[in-house]
């Protein structure tokens, strides 16, 4: 994705509105710490993304264990000696996590019938508007 206004205005939307999922989703595959995540989101989704932070994660791994979706445990850093906040997945938290997966499936489902309705438009000589073709798919549903 090019850098453009879309990033400030529509993309910061998209990122809210995924990343408890994601985060939920990385947790549900092992017990981890903050900056283990942080750097699993930049390696992994930095190009969708962006560069993750610190302000960014903690608050939303607060907001997850005080809803019961994750839990967290002090543990000794073999790295420094000090202490690492491990976080895992409570049964509540697959539960939802589960839910939010099957949501997101049909969200997506939706959304692509949406995308395809542009990417037909772009690639036929008919320039029907736009709108004309999605009250005709909506309307038949």
């Amino acid at each position: 994705i090019k850098e453009t206004a879309l990033d400030n205005k529509y993309t910061q939307q998209f990122k809210k509105g995924s990343l408890e999922m994601v985060l939920l989703s990385l947790i549900y595959t092992k017990e981890t710490y903050g900056y283990e995540l942080i750097s699993n989101l930049n390696e992994t989704g930095g190009k969708i993304f962006g560069y993750t932070r610190e302000g960014t994660i903690y608050p939303l791994l607060y907001r997850l264990q005080d809803n019961g979706l994750i839990q967290s445990r002090m543990a000794p850093s073999p790295a420094n000696g000090g202490m690492k906040k491990y976080y895992s997945i409570t049964e509540k938290g697959t539960e939802t996590l589960l839910e939010m997966v099957q949501y997101w499936d049909e969200y997506v489902s939706c959304v692509n019938s949406f995308v395809e309705l542009v990417e037909r438009s772009e690639n036929t000589d008919d320039a029907a508007p736009i709108h004309k073709k999605c009250k005709q798919k909506t309307s038949s549903a």
